[in-house]
Order: C-alpha cells, then sequence, then structure tokens
C-alpha cells in the first residue's frame, strides 16, 4: 500500500493540484501572479544567483526531459551507446548541476542571511527556496553516490519506465522498488515542488514577457504649459 501510494497516487494528486491551482490562482488571484521581485532591496546578489541559477537550470531540464522521456532503444538507434549517454549525463550534468547549486545556493543564502530581504519574504517564499535547494543537492547527490556505489544502476531501466507509465496512465509502481534512496527522495520532492507551484512566486515562469520584443517604444514627452 505504501508502494503503491508513494509511486502512484502521490505523484497523480501533486499534478492534479498543478493543474487545478494554477487555474484557480490565475482566475482568483491575478494581480498576486508575480515574482514579487525584492532587488530594490539587495541587487548584486541576486543578480549572480539568479544568473547561475537560470543557466543552469534549463540544461537540467532538458536533460530529465530527455532522460526520462526517451527511451534507452531510441538513443542506442541514433548510435548512441549507453556508456556514451551515461558520460554525457554525468559529465555534461554534472557541470549544469554544480552552476545550478551554486545558484540557489546564493539565493537561498540571500533570502536568510539578508534581514531585509528576509522581512519582505513569506513563508512559502523560504520553503521553496529551501526545498529548491534540495532538490538540486539530492540529484547531485543521487548520481555521484550511484555511481561510486551502485555503478550498476541505470535510471533508464526504472525511474524512466516508471514516469513514461504515469504519462500513459498505466502506472506500475514496482518499478521503484529497487531504486536507490537518494533517487526516490529527490522524484518525491520534485513532484511536491509541482504540487507547491501554484500557490507560491514560481508562478512568474509562466509569465514570460515575448511582448515586449514586438511592442512600440515608449515615448515621454515634457508638459509645456500655455
Amino acid at each position: 500500500m505504501g508502494n503503491q501510494f508513494l509511486w502512484v497516487i502521490f505523484p497523480y494528486f501533486c499534478i492534479v493540484i498543478f493543474i487545478v491551482g494554477h487555474i484557480f490562482r490565475f482566475r482568483t488571484d491575478k494581480f498576486g501572479w508575480t515574482a514579487k521581485s525584492s532587488e530594490f532591496i539587495e541587487k548584486k546578489q541576486l543578480m549572480i544567483g539568479s544568473l547561475l541559477f537560470h543557466i543552469g537550470i534549463i540544461p537540467v531540464i532538458g536533460g530529465h526531459v530527455a532522460g526520462l522521456g526517451i527511451p534507452k532503444e531510441w538513443t542506442r538507434a541514433v548510435g548512441i551507446s549507453d556508456h556514451m549517454y551515461h558520460m554525457g549525463a554525468v559529465w555534461g550534468g554534472g557541470f549544469f548541476g554544480v552552476v545550478t547549486f551554486l545558484g540557489m545556493l546564493i539565493l537561498t543564502y540571500r533570502r536568510f542571511a539578508l534581514k531585509s530581504v528576509r522581512k519582505l519574504s513569506s513563508a512559502s517564499d523560504l520553503i521553496v527556496n529551501s526545498l529548491l535547494l534540495f532538490i538540486v543537492f539530492i540529484g547531485m547527490y543521487s548520481v555521484i553516490a550511484t555511481s561510486i556505489v551502485q555503478p550498476d544502476f541505470d535510471y533508464r531501466s526504472s525511474i524512466s519506465i516508471w514516469f513514461r507509465s504515469l504519462l500513459i496512465l498505466r502506472p506500475d509502481g514496482a518499478y521503484m522498488t529497487g531504486v536507490p534512496l537518494a533517487f526516490q527522495l529527490h522524484v518525491l520532492s520534485g513532484f511536491l515542488i509541482f504540487a507547491m507551484w501554484p500557490f507560491t512566486r514560481l508562478v512568474h515562469v509562466w509569465s514570460v514577457p515575448l511582448n515586449y520584443v514586438g511592442r512600440s517604444y515608449i515615448l515621454y514627452r515634457k508638459h509645456r504649459p500655455d
């Protein structure tokens, strides 16, 4: 029953909250749909941390999508051996993982350590920062520790198949039974952040100002009294 809850019920529960929560918040709290920037309080650490985090997180997300969504048979078919894929995931993913972790570490330190920023932060801000830092850390630890302790473990033969089974609505939690604990924590905390997403400042991810590229310039003219 515990296995069924963790790897079937809990993921779907988080996905439903993610979708319904976004719809509810957009309909009821459009003015609160913001990143609530604290740049005017402290700029230097925010700039460095945010830059590192965003540079790292995009390739990391891309790697997760490829690793979880693309079966190993497909990569073999285009000439990418399992060893080549593994080395690319470890070294490429490891590099961008470190960049993401450093950025998140700076942002989390800034959020907690700077009194003025902490006063402006809500409880959800502090929780999200801490959880994101944990997710990145445990993800990096999973890859490094597993490579040393369980070098034969292949997440594409377990986690990836389980994840795809969720997508096609044929969940099979048995694939997660023998997965190392660090990977399990990484997966569960990842779904947890998805459940929290609609109720935090993370919603600003969907508000990409693409219209800025093609909009007309704003002209300011002096008012000359007659």
